[in-house]
């Protein structure tokens, strides 16, 4: 990869973004100040949410679900139905930016404005369906999977009749196996030749518009995932030869060809990971650190960080992100700050999605335009501020990483199997130390050093992200290890020098 090692994204709701700007805003209205703030934070990507065209008959489902429209109530208690519902941005009508938010023009004038302050500029794409108005469902819906009349009798809440150039068609909506169809969508079919070169073209022009996207449900397209969810119903309407070669290989291939450095990141679940980052993915999802952060389990997340060195660096760690509760709703503070500096200062790209950093608890849906008025959580965006200073130095940006070993401080002592610790260390040598107590108790640990150049010197451990100092000498520390007591969910970001 081409990319920084460990790369620091921020994830911005477009609608929302701007709606708080004012009702007509476009991203030309957004402020160099705000994006000043974004760079001298020291995020290196910004990913807008949502910013191709969408259609009307998206809209009307999101208006007209009323159990979508309840859970909007909750979110929006003055909810303004004709205003406040916009349609969901993966229901992509067209992979063109859409006309509210100045299109293809404004996000060229923003996305230079970005490159200005040094940060590239992330997108979605949507490869598993379209919207039920994109302009190929009428045109050819032999691109779809379709189904047949004892399909929608059978399950009419994943199949919808519509007119086409070729007559009626049944058309399956887009959906994963797990899970009933999104109503607002139709369902592409990998294994059609025209509609697999369809979509390369269509992610080769995206290519022009941005630094990278974001694959939204990537493990979709994956050959085994297809069979299992659609079976012989994938096999192309037209008669076309199917097609069950992977996809990704062939378009990432095909984007980098001519645009080296554009970088690809999964959306990813069900422990699939690993298949996409073999298939020329940058970067995958890391569900599985998040839910372990979730079980407040330290002994599998120290498992986790065991993984293959190079497959860690490649991984999206978060705490939160449009798809996920608020971490601030998710996690009490101590747990929230201890589990942020295990996943930020961890190897791969740090994920933060806006409003994590003030404290919001309220999930926007993304069916919604505006989010609700909440207040800032000062003490956690001061937290944030201290780590993200942290995570601006060149031994957490590019450094190093390696997982240490946590042993009992004596025998009889169980609590050290709550710690989690790691060295990260810079092209100039020099070194953080991170210390986690991820536990709900007092605990004592001894944490393994097998570092050069201990013996023989005194070695100062001053904390980044507290008052604490330490001196200890490098031939007992050589000898025993860092013996360190630290309250219920404590940390420690050392800065070492000798």
């Amino acid at each position: 990869m081409e990319h920084d090692a460990s790369p620091l994204l921020y994830e911005i709701n477009t609608r929302a973004w701007l709606r708080a700007l004012g009702k007509a805003a476009t991203l030309d209205d957004v402020a160099d100040a705000t994006l000043d703030r974004i760079a001298e934070l020291g995020f290196d990507w910004v990913w807008l949410l949502g910013v191709w065209q969408t259609g009307p008959a998206g809209l009307a489902i999101s208006r007209s679900n009323p159990d979508w429209v309840r859970h909007y109530r909750e979110i929006l208690p003055d909810l303004d139905e004709a205003a406040d519902i916009c349609g969901s941005p993966f229901a992509v009508q067209n992979y063109t930016v859409h006309r509210n938010f100045g299109g293809d023009a404004a996000l060229q004038r923003l996305r230079s404005r970005l490159r200005d302050r040094d940060v590239r500029l992330l997108l979605d794409f949507v490869p598993n369906h379209t919207a039920l108005d994109h302009p190929r469902v009428r045109e050819r819906p032999e691109f779809y999977i379709q189904g047949t009349e004892a399909d929608l009798a059978r399950a009419p809440e994943n199949y919808a009749r519509v007119e086409t150039v070729q007559g009626p068609v049944i058309l399956a909506h887009g959906r994963d196996p797990y899970f009933p169809g999104w109503p607002d969508t139709f369902q592409w079919n990998y294994r059609h030749p025209g509609a697999r070169a369809a979509m390369v073209e269509t992610l080769a022009k995206i290519a022009n518009l941005c630094d990278g996207v974001r694959c939204d449900m990537a493990m979709l397209l994956l050959p085994e995932v297809i069979q299992r969810t659609w079976g012989d119903a994938s096999r192309p309407a037209d008669g076309a030869t199917p097609i069950d070669a992977p996809f990704w290989p062939e378009a990432i291939a095909r984007v980098k060809a001519d645009h080296p450095e554009f970088l690809f990141m999964a959306e990813v679940y069900w422990d699939l990971e690993q298949a996409l980052l073999r298939q020329g993915f940058d970067y995958a999802y890391d569900k599985r650190l998040y839910d372990q952060l979730r079980a407040l389990d330290a002994a599998a997340v120290r498992a986790h960080l065991r993984a293959d060195p190079e497959d860690q660096g490649r991984l999206v760690r978060f705490l939160e992100n449009h798809d996920e509760e608020r971490a601030a709703a998710e996690f009490s503070p101590q747990v929230h700050q201890a589990a942020a500096v295990l996943a930020f200062l961890a190897p791969g790209l740090r994920f933060i999605h806006e409003g994590q950093l003030e404290g919001r608890k309220v999930r926007l849906s993304v069916h919604l335009g505006r989010r609700p008025d909440e207040p800032v959580d000062e003490p956690l965006l001061a937290f944030y501020e201290r780590l993200l200073a942290v995570l601006r130095r060149p031994e957490a940006h590019q450094g190093r990483w390696r997982l240490l070993d946590c042993r009992p401080a004596w025998e009889t002592n169980p609590t050290w199997d709550r710690f989690v610790a790691f060295c990260r260390e810079g092209p100039d040598g020099r070194r953080l130390l991170v210390v986690v107590n991820y536990g709900p108790t007092e605990g004592q640990c001894t944490i393994g050093l097998p570092l050069d150049g201990l013996h023989g010197k005194t070695h100062i451990l001053q904390d980044l992200m507290g008052p604490n100092r330490y001196e200890r000498s490098g031939d007992d520390l050589a000898a025993r290890g860092l013996y360190l007591d630290m309250p219920e969910w404590g940390y420690h970001v050392f800065e070492w020098t000798e």
